[in-house]
This record gives C-alpha cells, structure tokens and sequence, in this order.
C-alpha cells in the first residue's frame, strides 16, 4: 500500500522548480516508486513491525564549478525497512530553540531540501545531548512564534480548536500534515491555520507533530528558556485518535474513502522482472 504519492510528487515538482532543477512528472514518479517497493518487496516488515520507507531524490551533477544550475539531473528512489521513528510512547520531550532559526521568509523552508537539515544539524546534536526528543524552532521574522521540529509540523489542541502554523513561506507543507487537517476536521474539530505564538503553545492542552516518519507523535513537554510545560498524553488525546485512524487508513485495515492509498500487485507494474 502506498500513501498518496501523487501528493509527494507534486511537492518535489514544486520544490524542484524553486530550486531551478528538471522534474519527473507525476505519472514518472509514481511510476518510479511502484517499481521500487515491487523490487524490493521482501523488505517490507510484517504487520505491525514497520514500514518500508520510501525517499524519492532528485539530485544535481556534471562538470561545471560555477554556482549555477548544473547540467544533469537524476531522480532517484531509495527503500528501507523501518521502524517508529519516535520510539518514545510517554512522549516526546522537545526544545524550544531561541537561538539558531531553520527557516526565513523567501528562503527555501517552504522547499523538502537539504538546505534546511543540514544547518540546524548542530542544534538537533545538542539538543539530543542535553536529553531532549527533538527542536521545535521559532520563526525568523520575530523570534515569538513557532514553526516546525526538525523534520515535522506541529500541532496544538486547546478545547474544540485545533491550530498549526500556516504555509507562508518558511513551513514545509506536509502531506501527513495535510491529511491530519482532514481528519481532524472529520472529528468535528475546528482547524485553524494561523500564526502560533509561543504562548499560544505552551496554554494548551495536548500538543502533537505529524510528518511521514511521525507519523502522529504525542509531545509530552516542551522546555523554553529552562522553564518545562507538559501536556496531555496518553490513549485518550486527539493524537492517539488521529494515529490509529490513519494508519488503519495506511495499512488497508479499514475502508480508504479518500481516495489516499494506492495498492500494489506485482501486476501493477507490467514487465517489471520480480
């Protein structure tokens, strides 16, 4: 079962094109992945123990030392077993970085790049040292409100309300983020996509981040300037909800009315040598 490549393959044509980079269309990607998960089949974790986890990269090469567009390009699709990323069950214990920022308006946070790993590696490296889950980073512009963690978005509940920072620029646009909107709404929730400030996150009552490793992880706690503010965890948050209907979602176990998975057979794929 695959969940929503046609979404994934859209975001990489977006982000390639922001970076000036060629991009297979989405019949190609789609394509490409099917053919990868057949190929690599017998790696996929029996029920209930992982996933097979898929990561499209388009990458650039050729002789030119020039800071420029480079002159080839290739799209490729890697795959590997895996387990929760988060294997945290209590919850994850976050930071809030007051410091380092990941993103800036009309940069490239907006874009799934390197560019926005890579220099808050550091800061994820000492954080994880001083015994913290992950980051959760604030916004560039104003230092007051929050983003993102390092690889996913993040959510706040606070009564009937639920709130996540919007699109504008500097927060990648999930597609579990996305999807999560709709379920939510689904429940009856009201979902706000806003500017969050700081304050906002720590008054609320249970606090959660999505992404496609993440899946949906409950955060536990959040530590801001040496002060520590918990949250709701546990089997009865909005995040164990929205985790387990999603992944029955994922994993084929219930009736998928969005239209989001995409079943594969190993005729799926007419000559592809298994």
């Amino acid at each position: 079962m695959l969940f929503r490549p046609d979404q994934n393959a859209l975001r990489l044509k977006s982000g390639a094109h922001r970076l000036c980079m060629p991009y297979p269309s989405v019949d190609q990607f789609v394509s490409a992945v099917k053919q990868v998960v057949l190929a690599n089949k017998k790696w996929i974790p029996p029920p209930g123990r992982g996933t097979l986890y898929i990561r499209p990269i388009l990458f650039g090469s050729g002789p030119i030392l020039g800071s420029l567009p480079v002159p080839e390009y290739t799209f490729t699709v890697f795959a590997c077993p895996v387990g929760r990323f988060h294997q945290d069950n209590a919850g994850l214990n976050l930071k809030i970085e007051d410091k380092f920022r990941r993103a800036f308006p009309s940069g490239t946070g907006g874009v799934k790049s390197i560019t926005n790993y890579s220099p808050v590696w550091i800061t994820l490296a000492e954080a994880k040292a001083q015994g913290f889950s992950d980051v959760l980073f604030l916004d560039a512009a104003t230092g007051k409100n929050v983003e993102e963690l390092f690889a996913s978005n993040v959510f706040i509940v606070k009564g009937n309300v639920v709130s996540t920072p919007e699109i504008s620029g500097t927060i990648l646009p999930g597609v579990t983020r996305k999807s999560i909107i709709e379920l939510t709404r689904d429940f009856g929730y009201k979902v706000e996509e806003r500017v969050v400030p700081v304050e906002d996150l720590l008054n609320a009552e249970e606090v959660f981040c999505t992404g496609t490793a993440a899946i949906v992880t409950t955060i536990a706690s959040v530590t801001f300037k040496e002060t520590k503010t918990e949250f709701k965890t546990g089997d009865k948050t909005l995040a164990a909800k929205l985790f387990a209907t999603l992944t029955d979602i994922q994993m084929g176990r219930v009736e998928d009315k969005k239209g989001w998975t995409v079943e594969l057979t190993d005729a799926t794929t007419p000559g592809l040598k298994l």
